[in-house]
């Protein structure tokens, strides 16, 4: 299926619509779950690293330890795993749906690849937004790192944007650019893979489509722990 959906790009223009629909669903309508979501990582990062860096004298870093763990780690796991769940189960129910009501078996005898209506659109889109998504959560955590820097820590904020400045590299935003791509790969494909072989009525739906959420947030994790061992390597 995943052979047969990277051969399906062939007919971007061809779907183009579809596409367009798929990134607003996935990509528009997700905002703010990103944003709430890194908005609170980053304060939790701030927090956590900043009462424990005070026991050695060294809080004013905290903007160190939370543009890196936002850019580079911790970020795009969190913006991966929010996007799991909440892709995986639409594409899972959305496609499952479909089968179970022989929409699916209708664009065959139609002459319709149902693998490039259904699937490429959903990859395609996921590959796309889960860029800029996660760059934004990204922002959104090292802000709210910042601002509960000022307030709880009494770290001034110019303290904490120079350290946070000071530590990033091309590289690490190039690590955190490159995990959302391979979950927006995992993810669509997974997702939709359940729901393209859903059997067993709305049961088999209701059980295909936890399915998909589970093991999308499983690869995000793994494929994070393989990323991450590869640049460190490297």
């Amino acid at each position: 299926m995943c052979i047969d959906a990277i051969r399906g790009t062939r007919y971007v223009g061809r779907y183009w619509q579809d596409i367009v629909r798929e990134m607003y669903l996935i990509g528009t309508r997700s905002l703010k779950l990103i944003l709430f979501g890194g908005l609170f990582i980053g304060v939790i990062l701030a927090i956590e690293t900043g009462h424990q860096l005070d026991e050695f004298g060294a809080k004013t870093l905290v903007g160190r330890t939370v543009a890196l763990g936002m850019f580079r780690s911790v970020g795009p796991l969190i913006a991966g795993l929010l996007l799991a769940a909440r892709t995986g189960a639409k594409n899972a129910s959305e496609i499952g749906s479909m089968q179970l009501s022989e929409q699916i078996d209708a664009m065959r005898a139609f002459g319709t690849n149902p693998i490039h209506k259904l699937v490429m659109p959903r990859m395609v889109a996921a590959l796309v937004m889960f860029l800029p998504l996660t760059l934004i959560g990204d922002v959104a955590g090292v802000i709210g790192g910042m601002v509960v820097s000022k307030y709880a820590l009494f770290i001034d904020p110019s303290f904490f944007w120079n350290q946070a400045l000071t530590v990033l590299e091309i590289d690490d935003i190039m690590v955190g650019s490159a995990k959302p791509i391979f979950y927006g790969f995992s993810i669509s494909t997974i997702s939709s893979y359940f729901g393209y072989y859903t059997r067993g009525g709305t049961v088999g739906l209701g059980h295909n489509t936890i399915n998909a959420v589970v093991v999308s947030s499983a690869s995000v994790l793994v494929m994070d722990f393989i990323v991450a061992n590869i640049t460190w390597s490297l």
